[in-house]
């Protein structure tokens, strides 16, 4: 049985799943919104943080079984790279805004500020 690993292909690995900050800030909508445009675009697939948080044993399965994890995190708090930690997750692939040099704050939710992580994300989901 091929698993769906949130893409089109029928290569048989586990999805590659995406965790989101998603908080108040503008650098969290963006971050929340490039999350969903990337599973839109069929690059991973959205999964839910909170779930990770709480211990949700079928979500913490369904993380323990993908193929890539990528946490996409607004500001330097990293609110979802540490959820991850905590849970026992390592090795994942992180992507911070601040990096891109978006600044809690300053970095309203456009289209333009929503591309670039894309563009980011794309690329560390493809290595």
């Amino acid at each position: 049985m091929t698993k769906d690993c949130g893409c089109d292909c029928e290569c048989g690995s586990g999805p590659k799943l995406l965790f989101s900050c998603s908080g108040s800030a503008d650098v969290g909508g963006v971050a929340d919104q490039a999350s969903r445009r990337l599973t839109a675009e069929g690059a991973g697939r959205m999964y839910c943080l909170a779930g990770i948080g709480g211990r949700v044993s079928g979500i913490v399965e369904s993380t323990k079984a993908a193929s890539k994890v990528l946490a996409i995190d607004g500001c330097p708090l990293n609110c979802a790279r540490k959820t991850l930690e905590e849970a026992g997750f390592s090795g994942f692939d992180h992507l911070m805004l601040d990096d891109l040099g978006m600044k809690k704050g300053h970095t309203p939710v456009t289209e333009e500020n929503i591309a670039s992580v894309v563009s980011k994300g794309m690329e560390i989901l493809t290595e």
